[in-house]
């Protein structure tokens, strides 16, 4: 079978090393051991404990993180020696029931070590094997909300080279999020909201040319959130963290050369879907932001397109978007 993940034509960094991405993967419909073994097989790695609820995989690509996706539940010990002795001889009985609930109201999460781009097709093989076992993702019930989220390291962090980026990924967002964002219970969280439309208008506008602060100052005077559909946070965390502080503390911000990109559905029960169809997507977006004058034209559809004009009012941006990626080849 040939590769279903394509690359790029950018794959390498700027100093010429191979770009990485990092992988989270939200899902339900197995137990906790149950998963670490499985990922143990699949990955051919040895498992261990590092804490209640967080399993590593030691793998020839790295060590991947098994855990449960809900911080009090991993910390909870009742079993602590400082508790009275009557509420640590109920804390086995106690616990019992909450992992029996836990693990079919919280998500069970995988997250990769960065990866090179061309190590991919394991990661199609882990879901399409999670699938075949028994994984479920959003779809299975209403208080799902699973995502399937991807790190893309940047070919370089130039603010030119960001500001490609999110122009591009503005210009998509409305017919990415009609492909990969299909199920009501993420659509009702506030995780993969849009940027705010204000900034969306300075950062499309033709004279829009920040340097890196400028950028950061904007993104995050309008954005100062982590809960974007492309989330920015980690990478300024990496560029400028004081200036990032100036605007947003949260714990929970890993500084990392990498987008964040948040928006996807992880829907690994519904054999039509695979890891490869969300990548994809990512790799074309990746290919208009490296094709200079195709980027500019989908820029300048996509601004007009916020002007009040009787095309605008009886087309659609999603269908227009689709007939544009259409007529150049993309899809």
């Amino acid at each position: 079978m040939s590769d279903r993940c394509r690359m790029p034509d950018i794959l390498n960094t700027r100093e010429g090393s191979e770009r990485k991405v990092g992988v989270e993967i939200e899902l339900s419909g197995l137990g906790y051991e149950q998963l670490v073994s499985l990922c143990s097989r699949l990955l051919g790695g040895k498992s261990s404990q590092v804490a209640r609820y967080v399993s590593e995989v030691e793998t020839d690509l790295g060590a991947f993180t098994i855990e449960l996706d809900s911080d009090p539940i991993k910390d909870l010990d009742l079993q602590d020696s400082r508790l009275p002795e009557s509420v640590r001889e109920l804390g086995g009985h106690a616990m019992s029931v909450i992992d029996a609930a836990a693990e079919k109201i919280v998500p069970l999460e995988i997250i990769t070590p960065p990866l090179p781009f061309s190590a991919l097709e394991r990661i199609e093989t882990l879901c399409d094997e999670l699938h075949n076992e028994g994984a479920l993702g959003s779809r299975e019930a209403i208080y799902y909300a699973f995502g399937l989220q991807l790190n893309p390291e940047l070919p370089d962090l130039e603010p030119a080279t960001l500001l490609r980026y999110l122009r591009c990924f503005a210009a998509l967002y409305e017919w990415l999020k009609s492909r990969h964002q299909l199920d009501i219970s993420r659509k009702l969280t506030t995780y993969i909201e849009p940027w705010s439309s204000a900034y969306i208008d300075l950062l499309i506008a033709e004279d829009y040319a920040p340097d890196m602060p400028q950028l950061m100052k904007d993104y995050l005077h309008y954005n100062p959130t982590r809960n974007k559909a492309l989330d920015l946070l980690p990478l300024f965390a990496h560029i400028d963290s004081d200036l990032l502080g100036q605007y947003v503390e949260d714990s929970r911000i890993k500084s990392r050369p990498t987008l964040h990109y948040r928006l996807p559905d992880c829907d690994v029960d519904n054999p039509r879907w695979h890891f490869s169809t969300v990548w994809n997507d990512w790799v074309m977006l990746e290919q208009i932001v490296a094709n200079a004058p195709d980027l500019a034209e989908l820029t300048e559809a996509f601004r007009n397109s916020r002007k009040l004009s009787l095309r605008n009012l009886t087309h659609s941006w999603i269908d227009t978007t689709h007939q544009w990626l259409s007529d150049r080849n993309y899809v």
